[in-house]
């Protein structure tokens, strides 16, 4: 089975549903919700997290911090550990780009705010709902991407959520 194919999949799903939720968060956060704009922030944040999830090999991330930490595949700190890896290599980011695109904005049409103010409060938030968001839907689509390539049988893999599954061969 070719493991970069999973990750790539992973990687597509994981960056569209974070994209999706985070730029809607951001907008309601900030009181200024209109269409255009949450579909301007979606496309720039998704283009973002595809390049993240292209570039870093999550899975061998998140395994090694998992092995140096002595973490177990499946268990309920595993998932925690791999979650918080996730959202700390790509909320920061994301939301540094949606904030510098709100900042310039507000500041275009005559605003006097902080950036690191807007920025912290901003990543606190993110912060938050993209653990949420990666520690449901992460083991939702690895159940998915492992069926749709033929891991595990109809249930999809063992693995109650982790990344980490000791039966995993990289090709």
């Amino acid at each position: 089975m070719n493991m970069k194919k999973i990750g790539m999949q992973m990687s597509l799903l994981m960056g569209v549903t974070l994209s999706f939720f985070l730029s809607l968060t951001g907008l309601l956060a900030a009181g200024k919700f209109n269409v255009v704009g949450w579909l301007i922030s979606f496309l720039i944040s998704t283009v973002i997290s595809l390049i993240i999830g292209f570039l870093i090999p999550m899975k061998k991330v998140t395994d090694g911090v998992n092995n140096k930490l002595g973490l177990e595949p499946g268990k309920l700190g595993t998932r925690c550990m791999e979650s918080l890896i996730s959202d700390l290599i790509y909320t920061p980011i994301i939301t540094l780009a949606m904030v510098f695109m709100a900042y310039k904005k507000a500041t275009a049409h005559g605003a006097k705010i902080p950036f690191i103010g807007m920025f912290g409060k901003s990543l606190v938030i993110s912060l938050v709902v993209g653990f949420v968001l990666i520690f449901i839907f992460m083991p939702l689509y690895m159940k998915l991407v492992f069926k749709k390539n033929g891991i595990g049988g109809p249930q999809g893999p063992n693995i109650q959520g982790s990344m980490s599954n000791p039966s995993e061969k990289d090709d």
